[in-house]
């Protein structure tokens, strides 16, 4: 069976795609949801030194790596399921890099568990004290859906969000169409490739 890469990996893996620019890595296990959170995205994608990491408020902070931070928003420490957190912040899977992080990932050391650990690459940019955290607003949701159990809670979620307001989450033809990448004639020929309701969600938008 071959070796699954590892998070930190990840920027080795894609150093030509790369190249001299900035670079974000996002789990594709994690789910995210609420208000402004575009805008706190766009704003961590705009930084061009240190690195931005996105942090969540939980019960149960030993079940997490748990980072602390200043007064200013910046991590002072980062502990892996820690006995006795110093917060109670989660660090959630969604992690934005100035272009050292590939220089960085190169000299990260493979863990106990034999990883290139995401963790050693966020602690050499807190050396460096460029690390700097973004709190997810209170309301907003985060799920980390890597089991059965968390998969199906977060599918009860996005039912119940859909089936009380008229819009779709996370509908990628639609967040285009928004930000003005595509145009209505675009949409309307994307929403004809589908023949159920998502093809009436799509030409309502536009009035077709």
């Amino acid at each position: 069976m071959p070796r699954r890469p590892n998070l930190a990996e990840a920027f080795l893996i894609g150093k030509d795609f790369i190249g001299n620019q900035p670079s974000a890595l996002a789990l594709g296990d994690n789910i995210f949801y609420g208000a402004g959170l575009g805008a706190q995205i766009r704003a961590a994608g705009a930084v061009t030194h240190g690195a931005e990491i996105f942090a969540y408020d939980v019960k149960d902070p030993e079940r997490y790596g748990i980072v602390e931070v200043d007064a200013n928003g910046r991590a002072l420490s980062i502990e892996e399921k820690p006995e006795q957190p110093k917060s109670t912040l989660a660090v959630t899977g969604l992690y934005f890099y100035d272009n050292q992080v590939v220089d960085i990932a190169s000299e990260v050391q493979p863990s106990s568990r034999g990883e290139l650990e995401i963790t050693s690459v966020n602690q050499a940019y807190l050396e460096q004290g460029v690390l700097n955290v973004t709190q997810l607003a209170r309301g907003s949701a985060w799920f980390d859906a890597g089991t059965f159990d968390s998969l199906f809670d977060v599918s009860q979620f996005i039912q119940a969000i859909e089936h009380r307001q008229n819009f779709k989450v996370a509908c990628l033809e639609e967040v285009a169409w928004r930000e003005g990448l595509i145009n209505d004639e675009q949409l309307d020929k994307l929403a004809e490739e589908y023949v159920n309701g998502f093809k009436t969600y799509l030409k309502a938008l536009i009035g077709a």
